[in-house]
């Protein structure tokens, strides 16, 4: 009986890792067994992060990636479908976070509970011809549940959004933490990395350089003209002909829809999106860790104009946004594009505003 009860026993364990359920379990011998409890052995100390969407097109790649994150102990996979499988799947990798998987909304508060760091891709993706305002009365709803629950569970959390568009699911998950009493604008950042990302790759390949050497710096917002690129202040230093600066900001601006047209029907900027979201991320636990001079480009409540909400250059701390710095100095150009960029995001802000509001 001894041998039954401890096979009983660790059976009991491997399944409540990876499909832990709100309940204890009683297995024979009364071992009692929940989640609390129901960790890997030699799990890495480090912080833990949840995926809210982490069975989608977005999340998979992103859960995979995050799995790999040293500075990540514990993983929660939060979906309304699929997420045992994917759990199962990347729980099999053999590196130190422990991963659990959450299943629909009546398991959203045990997946956020205790966690340090909250990434949010969840939402219907963009398929061909649609813009990101089509996606609005969709992936507003779900992000509006998910920071409900972030609100009720885990307050304090570092809070990084993708789900589109950026410029309205911000401010709709800031009025949801306002409503609850819990906004911290530091703990608040939509993730405009992949323009940034873009920018880099793109930008290389017109000077002929490594993409891992450059860093254009990204302002304004996450969709179209509201995207502005300050290929002035690219590093290194460099100048660019006006042909060049304008086929430069209209592809960095245009690169989503240049991978949903690429993609036929198939889908939109998935793999690139959790590359650079897990790129974010990295930076976000480094701040966590109080780690010195990490500087990314989010978007955030910012005070940089006049507008509630803008993307420029963020330093990453502790409390998730420490120093928020300004443009800096813009060529006739980008300030004709600022223009253009903050009239367009207005327009979008006001929108997710309003959808709480109402």
């Amino acid at each position: 009986m001894q041998n039954g009860a401890e096979t009983y026993r660790r059976m009991a364990t491997i399944s409540a890792h990876l499909n832990p359920s709100p309940s204890s379990h009683q297995m024979e011998g009364g071992v009692g067994l929940s989640r609390a409890n129901c960790r890997a052995k030699g799990g890495s100390p480090g912080f833990k992060v949840a995926i809210l969407g982490a069975a989608g097109g977005i999340g998979q790649p992103l859960a995979m990636l995050m799995k790999t994150n040293p500075l990540v102990s514990v993983l929660h996979l939060y979906d309304v479908a699929n997420t045992p499988g994917v759990t199962a799947d990347i729980s099999h990798m053999d590196t130190g976070a422990v991963v659990r998987g959450f299943l629909g909304p009546q398991q959203l508060e045990d997946a956020l509970t205790g966690m340090d760091l909250v990434i949010i891709p969840a939402g219907v993706p963009r398929k061909p011809g649609m813009t990101r305002d089509d996606l609005f009365n969709i992936n507003a709803g779900i992000v509006r549940t998910l920071c409900e629950g972030i609100a009720k569970c885990c307050p304090k959390a570092i809070v990084n959004i993708i789900s589109n568009p950026v410029n309205s699911t911000v401010p709709i998950a800031a009025e949801v933490f306002k409503k609850a009493g819990t906004f911290d604008p530091r703990r608040l950042l939509g993730v405009t990395m992949l323009d940034i990302v873009r920018a880099n790759t793109f930008v290389a390949e017109v000077l002929g350089l490594d993409p891992r050497e450059v860093d254009v710096p990204v302002v304004g917002g996450h969709a179209g003209v509201t995207i502005l690129p300050l290929l002035s202040q690219v590093k290194p230093p460099c100048s660019f002909t006006p042909e060049e600066t304008e086929y430069l900001t209209s592809r960095i601006q245009n690169g989503g829809t240049e991978v949903v047209e690429a993609k036929a029907g198939a889908g939109s900027a998935t793999l690139s999106m959790a590359y650079a979201a897990v790129k974010f991320a990295d930076a976000c636990l480094h701040g966590l860790r109080g780690d010195a001079g990490i500087v990314e480009c989010a978007f955030v409540s910012s005070q940089v104009t006049e507008l509630p909400f803008f993307a420029s250059k963020v330093r990453l701390g502790r409390n998730g946004v420490e120093e928020i710095y300004p443009l800096g100095p813009l060529n006739e150009y980008e300030r004709s594009g600022l223009e253009k960029a903050k009239k367009e995001l207005a327009t979008s802000v006001q929108k997710g505003v309003n959808f709480v509001k109402k």
